[in-house]
């Protein structure tokens, strides 16, 4: 809802009711100091030489009491009254018109040195209630004053009035000049100030909407401040944080009324306050020993130039803005974005190879196996080209298992889901890499599968990543005392959902924890023989199952991977 929409009284419910009770109270205390230096005046003037007739002193007295007892009831009234404030203007209004007019009688009516005193009721009316106020106040004026006039002409005076020596009866004509003079200036000084009424209401009004838009606007960057998901602190020159948002308190774990206070250096010590750079990072670590990656910008706000407050002593504190958010998912996805486009790179040149090199590869390898056939013969009489053409079949079928892996990585097969008993997979697994010449006799393997444990996934591809990991494996082991060890379980987690865990372990030289995420990368390996895709293959069959490849020590002292695969419920038959 927009503030113009918003009705008056809605809009400014209680700011011009409070300013005009404010006002009523300097009314009464106004009154109370008028009437108190009327007194000592009319003190002073008691003695004969001032020509001016006053009230005696017990009168005076007596009536001064009366204004005080009624401003301070008034003064009770009005601050237990809750609203009809206007009512209460015109009430004291009338009040102080009626006590101005019994000043003027008691003082010599139309002789009296104090008739001015006409003007607090009309100009205060017009200030408290613009317009009306100065009206009613100029008309009860004018009316009690030709009152005071007419009883003056009559001489129904107070016998002090009629037999002091300053008293002289006015003519009928000096009467009505006076009340027509007196009348002008009564309604002139409403009108005028009805003009200054009107001006302060209007002005009261516009600080009134200034304030409550100040008010929202406040609340709105408060509440934008504490809830955006921006950490934002600022800091002074000296380096201090001045103030934080919920987001920082978050990010560092600390609230903001912790933060407020401390040097920015002791709680982020990696930040450079001196970069220009839009795009800045560093490391924090938290309280609870978690280290997060920290991207910030800084914007520095110095002193306004241009403005001339005419105020050369005023300084302006220089604030620094400090951005902070926890950019460690970000940089996580700029790396799976890399780690895209350098597997669509892999796929552009694994096509080109597979196109370009494989059927030249494949008539090499043909030609060198023919050659080797009939050198076999001639072993004994010429060995070095028997060992010659051996090498070229070798290293073909090489490149030619290369290539293989690039094609399985870049363009993977399409998964066919099936139960199948784990232990007899790993059983062909372990017979087909025991026929390899390479193949160690001192390998020790201990199998922990159950021979009825069944998985749920593609057979084929599953025979693959355990092979895989099979032969990676014993490369690590040290040489003549390989173990190697393959087990097999489930567990239930949330949701009531079962999972399968296979684990190779080994008791070779184990992986470094700085390099754990790393071995999944493609092209990243250790082995001077490796191609650096086959834990990568690995790693992207596991996911396409749904499931997860994790590595950690072992017990054997080497490393340990677990396969982790969802397992679907198997229906009878």
């Amino acid at each position: 809802m927009k503030i113009d929409a918003i009705p008056e009284a809605q809009l400014y419910p209680s700011s011009l009711g409070d300013l005009l009770k404010r006002q009523l109270f300097w009314l009464l205390l106004l009154r109370i100091i008028l009437y108190t230096l009327i007194t000592i005046i009319s003190l002073i003037l008691l003695d004969e030489r001032f020509e001016a007739i006053v009230m005696p002193p017990s009168l005076l007295v007596l009536f001064t009491l009366i204004v005080y007892l009624s401003t301070i009831v008034s003064a009770f009234t009005l601050l237990h009254l809750q609203s009809e404030y206007r009512r209460f203007g015109f009430i004291q209004t009338l009040f102080d018109v009626v006590f101005a007019s019994m000043l003027v009688y008691l003082t010599g009516g139309s002789l009296s040195i104090f008739s001015s005193v006409y003007f607090f009721p009309i100009i205060s009316g017009g200030l408290l209630i613009p317009l009306k106020g100065g009206l009613f106040g100029a008309a009860t004026a004018t009316l009690l004053f030709a009152l005071v006039l007419l009883l003056d002409f009559f001489s129904y005076l107070p016998d002090y009035v009629l037999l002091s020596k300053f008293y002289e009866q006015d003519a009928l004509s000096s009467n009505i000049r006076q009340f027509g003079t007196r009348g002008l200036t009564f309604f002139l000084g409403a009108f005028i100030s009805a003009m200054f009424g009107t001006m302060l209401r209007s002005t009261t009004r516009e600080l009134s909407s200034t304030k409550y838009d100040f008010d929202r606007l406040s609340l709105l960057y408060k509440i934008i401040f504490d809830n955006i998901g921006t950490g934002i602190l600022t800091i002074n020159r000296e380096g201090i944080i001045t103030s934080a948002n919920n987001a920082t308190s978050d990010i560092t774990g600390q609230p903001p009324g912790e933060l407020i206070g401390k040097a920015l250096k002791t709680l982020f010590p990696g930040m450079d306050l001196t970069s220009s750079s839009p795009r800045n990072s560093c490391d924090y670590v938290r309280n609870d020993k978690q280290t997060l990656r920290l991207g910030y910008a800084l914007t520095e706000l110095g002193p306004s130039t241009g403005r001339d407050d005419g105020d050369e002593n005023l300084e302006e504190e220089d604030v620094t803005i400090i951005t902070l958010k926890d950019i460690g998912e970000i940089e996580r996805l700029e790396n799976q974005m890399r780690q895209a486009e350098k597997l669509a790179a892999i796929g552009m040149m694994s096509a080109s190879i597979a196109h370009d090199f494989r059927n030249p590869l494949a008539a090499i390898s043909g030609s060198a196996q023919v050659l080797a056939d009939e050198l076999s013969s001639a072993v004994s009489t010429q060995p070095q080209n028997y060992e010659l053409t051996k090498i070229i079949v070798r290293e073909s079928d090489r490149l030619a298992d290369t290539i293989s892996s690039f094609l399985k990585f870049a363009r993977p097969e399409n998964i066919k889901r099936d139960w199948f008993l784990l232990r007899t997979c790993v059983d062909d697994i372990l017979q087909v890499c025991k026929a390899d010449q390479k193949w160690p006799a001192t390998c020790s393997i201990v199998l922990q599968i159950d021979a009825n444990f069944r998985v749920w996934g593609d057979e084929k591809q599953l025979f693959g990543v355990i092979s895989q990991l099979v032969q990676n494996a014993l490369s690590f082991c040290p040489k003549g005392n390989e173990k190697l060890e393959l087990s097999s379980s489930t567990i239930r987690v949330a949701d009531n959902q079962e999972l399968c865990l296979i684990q190779i372990s080994d008791n070779g030289s184990g992986v470094d924890p700085n390099d754990i995420q790393k071995i999944f990368e493609p092209f990243y390996t250790s082995r001077s023989d490796g191609t650096g895709l086959g834990l990568a293959i690995a790693k992207q069959v596991i996911e396409g199952h749904n499931g997860s490849i994790a590595v950690e020590k072992s017990e054997l002292g080497g490393a340990c991977f677990t396969l982790i695969l969802p397992l679907e419920i198997e229906l009878d038959d």
